[in-house]
């Protein structure tokens, strides 16, 4: 009788003991938790609302830059107007930047086939600057060498570049282009290219912008 009674009071230690022990574990989970959570909501707040003069979290470098809608001019299949085509660029604070995404996008080309570039394939940007209103777009020679050529070709390479930069820059009146760093006096012989250009609303498709 008295073994019964011993061995009934060890099954009830033993019960109690795994009962402790199963609730001592999801206390230590349920602290974890709570601690995650805590951790989780303040490391949000404090990317919200950063503290006055300091720095966001660096979860912030993964947003993504804000763009802007431009509009570039490409030409129309007969070499007689130009189309613009809206399109969307990285969102810049100078004009320079800007100006470099534009004429970049520009030789690159227009997104649909129902325009047509107005600059050679592999035309390369060298620099630009801008100095009183006037921006100045250095290219490389593959400008003259891979150029189809003829007036109507010409003019419109000249104003795809003057007036996307023109209408999207409203700080820059007039457009110069270079070659290799210097003057260009013309893109095959058709038209003078020595002195700046400005806007040439007439070449829009419609005259609208």
């Amino acid at each position: 009788m008295g073994s019964k009674k011993k061995s009934k009071s060890k099954q009830i230690k033993a019960k109690q003991k795994k009962k402790n022990t199963r609730i001592f574990y999801l206390s230590l989970i349920t602290l974890i938790g709570v601690g995650f959570l805590v951790f989780f909501f303040l490391s949000l707040f404090d990317y919200i609302y950063p503290p006055a003069g300091g720095k966001r979290a660096p979860v912030a470098t993964v947003v993504k830059k804000e763009k802007q809608k431009v509009k570039l001019y490409f030409s129309d299949h007969n070499e007689r107007f130009l189309i613009p085509e809206d399109r969307y660029i990285p969102d810049v604070e100078s004009s320079t930047d800007k100006i470099e995404k534009l004429v970049k996008a520009l030789i690159s080309g227009p997104g649909t086939a129902d325009l047509v570039k107005t600059f050679p394939k592999k035309t390369s940007l060298r620099n630009v600057s801008i100095k009183n209103g006037t921006a100045y777009i250095d290219f490389d020679k593959e400008l003259i060498d891979g150029h189809p050529g003829g007036s109507a070709s010409e003019m419109l390479t000249i104003y795809s570049l003057t007036n996307s930069i023109t209408i999207n820059v409203p700080s820059v009146k007039k457009v110069q282009i270079l070659v290799n760093g210097k003057t260009l006096e013309t893109i095959k012989g058709h038209i003078d290219t020595s002195l700046p250009f400005s806007v040439n609303r007439e070449l829009i498709a419609g005259n609208n912008s």
